[in-house]
């Protein structure tokens, strides 16, 4: 025995090192990052230049794939159901893993235990916004004497139904004890070209996607949903220098694949993440569009993932709120 016992561990160490090399690579095809809003808002813009560093970064080509639909749900769900191999994974934010599961009663996927959180990117304010010609209000003040008096309440747009945006118009219809009328669409931009065009008067949608209508004039800011002023828009007040303290909300982005990730794809792509987001480049990239990045580890992210699912969505499941 005492003979065999070295060639047995010796062939043993060889299958475990065979066994090792068979492996697959990750990634081993192009890699599907999911977008569960149309091209050209926020959430698009910022999924583009983190597809473009992690494929620098690993061995495969990272791709955004836009699938946008009932306030991000349709995207999430085919997320939570893809194979856990790392090839598909999605640019979680507020909408499909906080607000929209309680606002859809269809959905399937535990906002928590059915994706595997890989890290938070960081958090974009949101804006309350009008159409210069049809509101003539110069403050925030001054917006809710012009709601309350219409004979109809005025229509705001958002990005879509269970949006962040959505449940900020909530918050602001609670909080004043005005009436508006939602008004969803599929994504921020075809809502902004509406917004111009004068088809609805009202908005409230991320700061970045709408900056440069603000320089410009074409759009009314009156006030971001966020604790400071932000840099690209220094002027622009807060919601509580505004008069309105309790309308707090943003629009928080991050890294999730299917739940049951292998732990070093999950570590790879969470190293390669935090790599990217300190290259000056790509910070530079990322700020442009008012975004802080904060990566995380996979489990802060997961702890403040179940933390805003406790919070913010059992908040919308006491109202009892449903999509339209």
């Amino acid at each position: 025995m005492r003979r065999f016992l070295p060639a047995l561990v010796a062939a043993l160490c060889l299958v475990g090192v065979q066994s090792a090399l068979a492996q697959p690579t990750w990634p081993s095809r192009p890699v599907r990052l999911v977008v569960v809003f149309p091209p050209g808002g926020s959430s698009d813009i910022v999924a583009r230049v983190l597809a473009e560093a992690l494929s620098q970064r690993l061995t495969g080509r990272f791709v955004v794939d836009n699938r946008p639909g009932a306030g991000g749900t349709l995207g999430a769900t085919q997320v939570a159901s893809a194979p856990p191999d790392g090839h598909t994974i999605m640019l979680s934010n507020t909408a499909p893993i906080v607000t929209s599961p309680p606002l859809y009663p269809s959905v399937s996927y535990d906002p928590v235990a059915g994706f595997t959180h890989v890290t938070y990117l960081g958090a974009v304010p949101l804006v309350i916004l009008a159409n210069r010609t049809l509101v003539p209000a110069t403050d925030l003040a001054g917006l809710r004497a012009w709601i309350a008096a219409q004979p109809s309440p005025p229509g705001f747009g958002t990005s879509g139904a269970g949006s962040v945006a959505h449940i900020v118009g909530i918050m602001f219809e609670r909080q004043t004890g005005l009436r508006l009328t939602h008004v969803p669409y599929r994504g921020s931009a075809p809502m902004q070209a509406d917004l111009l065009g004068g088809s609805i008067p009202l908005s409230f949608d991320t700061l970045p996607q709408n900056i440069e209508n603000i320089r410009d004039g074409r759009l009314r800011a009156y006030a971001v949903t966020a604790t400071q002023r932000q840099p690209m828009a220094p002027n622009l007040p807060t919601v509580a220098e505004a008069g309105m303290p309790g309308l707090l909300a943003e629009n928080w982005l991050g890294l999730s694949g299917p739940a049951g990730l292998p732990p070093g794809v999950v570590e790879r792509l969470n190293a390669a993440t935090i790599a990217a987001l300190a290259d000056p480049a790509v910070l530079a990239r990322m700020e442009e569009h008012g975004i802080l990045p904060r990566p995380t580890t996979p489990a802060a992210f997961t702890a403040f993932v179940a933390d805003q699912v406790r919070e913010i969505g059992g908040a919308i499941r006491a109202m009892g709120l449903r999509a339209e």
